[in-house]
């Protein structure tokens, strides 16, 4: 009877989880479509967007690869008898999975969905260079999933993510990472998260805090729960009909497909032969594949999907939208670029009136500072200002130039080269080497950006190249590229020179010796660490003040010359400057100067 009981009880837990993923798939999100389109758009501007099925913004790392969902083993003297009903579940979850694959995965009957609805992820850096991915992240998802480090607490990232939430108006669920370990403190967190306005139900607030393992993958069935139900509450659906809208998650170039984006349908069903447009960028789609690289003919609400066809790269976070024809896309993307340019040239115009201004009123300055003068007074004036202003040297340009790293970004995807520039955006330390960006753009090291590297003397800094006759760096990691940025940078820099003590000795008496016709000051010392060696540098202290540097004209042991003084003996010395007066408690350091590699005072903030 016992074993009759736990097996219906297992079979009534799955069938809950099931159900209410099953809910949320047929209950879309329904929003108003927040922005009217200009003349540019299509004609369909007065409808209603389609947003997707809930999708986390910063969990991905937790699912991203097949995690093992495993049930704890029962514990009694009846676990024998119980082996069959209560042995290890294994439960795979994977990016992208449908729901019908999840039923499957519990033993349940295979749902039949037309949509083939999937299970999205998206996941930022958190680093604060990766704002704008992770703002993006925010305007396309309809809940934000916030990880919070039970150890660590609230960082710097979490609290631009709660604002990036905010801002697009989208609700959280608190996600307490790490509860497996032992120095975990779940409600130290949600005491911290107190201070940015996210309030927990455990203290009256209406966010649900799930404490999670992503390492043993504890309690994130729960998460997954706590997201369903909170979908159901805010009754999303999306609109698989009509014409294509989207998001553009990220674009790149693929040696067998070309121009690629990865994209997120948020309404309608893309199907190939479909004319996008995205930006200043239109595609036809030729070709479309799932995460897994699988290709398909149709991509509904929700999926993430791979899109071929582009005539030039979108940049990631621009909207998708369906045209009815490839003349009407040219139309859309010429409109635009236009409008691009009108906004450029009036740009361009107000810094022309302010360069004439600005000339202006150096004219009228120029002459109320030499209209009181004679001709040639005035002519041999302008003359001594105009040659300050004649070109440098070569030999003074090649001075100039070794202080200046020119570099040109190339990265896989559009994503790396916008975080990569806006680490460089930071840079602050312009007083000490001037960094110059050449170029930067997305694809494969191309025989331009050779020619334009040799030509300004810069650096090649992509993620897939070959050497070709200029300094090329290959980086995986943005973080490796940012030190490797920040060693050039100190290279160029001119050597520090850093003092390293020798000895040190006390002025215990002074007198003076006769030379010659004139009186030596004499001090005599006693050695308290180290040694005095007459080959090395010494400097003179007095009350913590350095008052002479210089070097020894004599070093004695009694009556005799040495050259090494080792601690605890006495000895007399005198100084290279004869002027200098002793007095007793005066302190003498010996020391040795190093020259070392100067580092540069950038700080990106890794």
């Amino acid at each position: 009877m016992n074993q009759k009981l736990l097996k219906l009880e297992n079979l009534l837990r799955f069938h809950t989880i099931y159900r209410q993923l099953h809910s949320l798939c047929q209950r879309r999100a329904l929003r108003q479509w927040r922005h009217g389109f200009s003349s540019a758009y299509p004609v369909w501007t007065a409808q209603l967007c389609a947003w997707p099925w809930p999708t986390d913004v910063l969990t991905g790392a937790a699912l991203s690869q097949y995690r093992l969902l495993v049930t704890k083993k029962e514990e009694g003297p009846w676990k024998s008898q119980l082996s069959s009903t209560k042995s290890k579940k294994v439960v795979e979850v994977w990016i992208g999975m449908t729901i019908e694959e999840l039923a499957r995965a519990m033993e349940k009957n295979t749902v039949s969905l037309p949509s083939g609805e999937k299970i999205t992820f998206l996941d930022t850096p958190g680093h604060a260079a990766f704002s704008a991915m992770r703002a993006r992240g925010a305007q396309v998802t309809d809940i934000v999933v916030l990880v919070v480090a039970a150890d660590d607490g609230v960082m710097k990232q979490t609290v631009e993510s709660i604002q990036h939430a905010k801002d697009a108006q989208v609700p959280i669920i608190l996600a307490v990472n790490k509860c497996d370990k032992a120095e975990a403190d779940p409600e130290k967190v949600k005491k911290e998260l107190l201070a940015y306005d996210v309030v927990c139900e455990d203290y009256g607030g209406d966010v649900q805090a799930v404490p999670v393992s992503a390492l043993t993958g504890d309690n994130l069935m729960a998460l997954a729960e706590a997201t369903v139900a909170l979908a159901e509450m805010l009754e999303l659906k999306a609109d698989p009909n009509g014409p294509v809208e989207g998001t553009v998650i990220e674009s790149f170039t693929d040696k067998g497909r070309g121009l690629v984006t990865t994209a997120i349908i948020q309404r309608g069903t893309l199907r190939k032969g479909s004319v996008l447009v995205a930006g200043k960028c239109w595609a036809k789609v030729r070709l479309m594949f799932d995460e897994n690289g699988k290709t398909i003919d149709e991509a509904y609400p929700s999926m993430p999907v791979g899109i071929t066809g582009w005539r030039d790269l979108p940049s990631a976070g621009e909207e998708i939208l369906e045209v009815e024809s490839e003349p009407r896309a040219r139309e859309v993307v010429d409109w635009r670029k236009y409008e691009q340019e009108q906004e450029k040239g009036q740009e361009d115009l107000k810094i022309i009136e302010e360069k004439r201004k600005e000339h202006k009123e150096a004219h009228q300055k120029a002459r109320e500072k030499y209209g009181h003068l004679l001709w040639k007074k005035r002519s041999i004036l302008r003359f001594l200002e105009r040659k300050e202003q004649i070109p440098l040297k070569p030999k003074e340009k090649r001075e100039r130039d070794s202080n200046v790293l020119s570099v040109i970004i190339k990265g896989d995807v559009d994503g790396s080269v916008e975080a990569i520039l806006n680490i460089i955006d930071t840079y602050d330390a312009s007083h000490e080497c001037e960094l110059e960006l050449v170029h930067f753009g997305v694809g494969d090291v191309s025989a331009n950006d050779v020619n334009l590297a040799e030509t300004f003397d810069g650096n090649v800094i992509q993620q897939s190249a070959a050497k070709k006759g200029v300094k090329i760096k290959l980086h995986k990691i943005i973080y490796r590229l940012v030190e490797d940025l920040q060693e050039e940078l100190s290279s160029r820099l001119p050597c520090a020179v850093e003092e390293h003590p020798v000895g040190e000795a006390s002025i215990l008496a002074t007198f003076s010796v006769t030379e010659g016709k004139k009186k030596v000051p004499v001090a005599g010392c006693r050695v308290q660490k180290g040694q005095l060696e007459k080959q090395k540098k010494f400097k003179l202290t007095r009350n913590g003040h350095v008052i002479w540097k210089g070097s020894l004209t004599s070093l004695k042991h009694h009556k005799d010359d040495i050259s090494i003084v080792k601690t605890g003996m006495d000895c007399g010395l005198s100084l290279d400057e004869d002027n200098m007066e002793f007095q007793v408690g005066d302190r003498i350091v010996c020391y040795e100067e190093k020259q070392i590699q100067a580092k540069t005072s950038w700080d990106p903030g890794f």
